[in-house]
């Protein structure tokens, strides 16, 4: 029964464990609330491998959509600062877009932010929220690995202490 157990804590393991160091976090100089149609956004990405170490031979990406399913995508730039890259993005039209960030790294899921609404008055208008710096998917990952590690913990301490009893 235990190597049962220990070949399936090693099948959840191997999977986290592979991917544990390839996520990278993506910031925003600012957020395009405020900006007209046509109008450019230069907005600097900072791109950290773990959040820390900033990024330097990437190629990132803002991508924004419309409602009606248009995307367009605006490459980044490197700027004088590693791992800062610099991408001007325009809005074509009016109306509601959500806007994310391909940081050219893990192939995984984009950062994505809160949507936007682009008036042609430019009058700020609230989207309420904030961007997820941290990717989700490696926390689904490793609560398995977790909730297995603790229960062959449990069992062998109650295993340990079950034979230590007097007869």
């Amino acid at each position: 029964m235990r190597p049962f157990l220990l070949a399936a804590l090693a099948i959840l393991v191997l999977p986290a464990a592979a991917l544990a160091g390839g996520f990278a976090t993506a910031g925003l100089s600012s957020t395009p609330e405020g900006v007209q149609p046509g109008e450019p956004w230069a907005v600097d990405v900072t791109i950290l491998q773990h959040g820390r170490t900033p990024m330097t031979d990437v190629k990132p990406a803002v991508i924004i959509k419309g409602a009606g399913g248009t995307e367009h995508r605006f490459a980044g730039e490197k700027t004088s600062t590693p791992g800062v890259y610099r991408a001007v993005v325009t809005f074509p039209e009016a109306g509601r877009w959500s806007y994310e960030v391909d940081d050219g790294f893990t192939n995984a899921v984009p950062h994505t932010f809160p949507a936007v609404t682009i008036s042609a008055s430019g009058a700020p208008v609230s989207s309420g929220g904030s961007g997820s710096e941290l990717p989700w998917w490696p926390l689904l990952l490793l609560a398995p690995v977790l909730a297995g590690a603790a229960a062959l913990l449990l069992r062998r301490r109650g295993g340990a202490g079950a034979s230590q009893l007097p007869a």
